[in-house]
């Protein structure tokens, strides 16, 4: 059978090309309008180059946050951990393929890395004339005997503690009589030492304050002392010696990070220190705070830390479990920082820190 083709079936033949021609060609302008619309790598996750951008700028201006309900000491405790959002934000970027969020990153990285790069790197070195080792023993440690021992083996020469209550100060003298025959408690802090101590005095740092201040007694006062003065006799002279433990800090719903007591200590032992006469100085002690905080400014700027200056690493210290800053410190001045490192949990929740000095 034959089949003709009519001009009514070559009619609609062309009406179908011409359909397909003409949504193809559609087809095609859309296509372009999206290459062309979509937004390029420079322009792609600039919410991410934004919160990078102001990453760098906290870290940086740290200094200036307020410190109304004592943010800007609770943002300066921690500032090293900010360094973590760092590689959040790269894989974000990463995954949106955003130039501009990596270009970003440059800044929190370079004001990371020059705030605390120096940190990452050992710079102890062997050898040392004198080893101190401090640590807060916590009230609430359950077995007050077996911190003495640790404590006992560290092998330090001169060895501060801090929390001492009566009830179990007496175990911490018969547990490092042997070590260290010369020691002296004020209070809630203690030194013990292999070499002779003199002129020892509590340093008042403002734990009581106010008109009622005044009208306590002094021996009432040393009963809760919270720093003393010593005199270490060593073989290159007389080393003035301080322990403190400053006030506690508190996170309170309403009020924020209080820091007032802990504040108006650090600027009473800042004085005391300005005062010293002895050119050779080593503060050991719970500090209740890290020297990135403003509140130690005063104490700063006339003592170092040994752990920036001989540590590997950040050397922390507290919480014992899993430490996130170093509020345990020992400072010098007129010393030679040899060596500085965190030795291994005992009962307490503060881990003890120690360092090597030499004249």
């Amino acid at each position: 059978m034959v089949q003709v083709d009519t001009g009514e079936q070559t009619g609609q033949g062309g009406a179908g090309r011409r359909d397909a021609a003409s949504g193809g060609w559609r087809a095609g302008v859309r296509r372009a309008i999206s290459i062309g619309t979509r937004p390029g790598p420079w322009k792609r996750g600039l919410v991410l180059a934004a919160l990078a951008l102001l990453l760098g700028l906290l870290m940086l201006l740290h200094a200036r946050i307020t410190d109304r309900g004592g943010l800007g000491s609770l943002v300066e405790t921690f500032l090293p951990w900010f360094g973590l959002f760092t590689p959040v934000l790269l894989a974000a970027a990463l995954w949106r393929r955003s130039a501009s969020a990596v270009v970003a990153l440059l800044l929190p990285v370079g004001v990371w890395l020059n705030l605390f790069g120096g940190l990452l790197g050992d710079k102890s070195h062997p050898g040392g004339d004198l080893t101190v080792v401090s640590q807060n023993v916590d009230a609430d440690n359950p077995d007050p005997a077996g911190t003495a021992r640790d404590l006992a083996a560290s092998k330090a020469d001169v060895l501060a503690l801090e929390e001492l209550t009566p009830q179990v100060t007496g175990t911490y003298e018969k547990g490092l009589a042997k070590v260290y025959p010369y020691h002296t408690v004020l209070g809630t802090v203690g030194l013990w030492s292999k070499l002779p101590l003199s002129d020892t005095k509590p340093v008042d740092i403002e734990t009581d304050y106010g008109p009622l201040a005044d009208t306590k007694p002094a021996d009432v006062k040393t009963a809760y002392a919270r720093a003393l003065r010593t005199t270490v006799a060593t073989d290159q002279g007389p080393l003035a010696v301080y322990v403190a433990h400053l006030g506690s800090v508190r996170v309170f719903p309403r009020n924020g990070f209080w820091t007032d007591s802990r504040d108006r200590n650090a600027q009473a032992l800042g004085k005391a220190i300005a005062a010293e006469q002895n050119k050779r100085v080593v503060l050991l002690g719970d500090l209740n705070g890290t020297m990135d905080d403003r509140a130690f400014a005063g104490i700063a700027s006339q003592l170092h830390s040994v752990q920036d200056l001989a540590g590997d690493g950040f050397g922390f210290s507290w919480p014992a479990k899993f430490p996130v800053a170093r509020i345990d410190q020992i400072l010098i001045r007129g010393v030679q920082p040899e060596s500085s490192w965190v030795l291994p949990a005992t009962g307490s929740d503060h881990r003890p820190v120690a360092a090597g000095i030499s004249w």
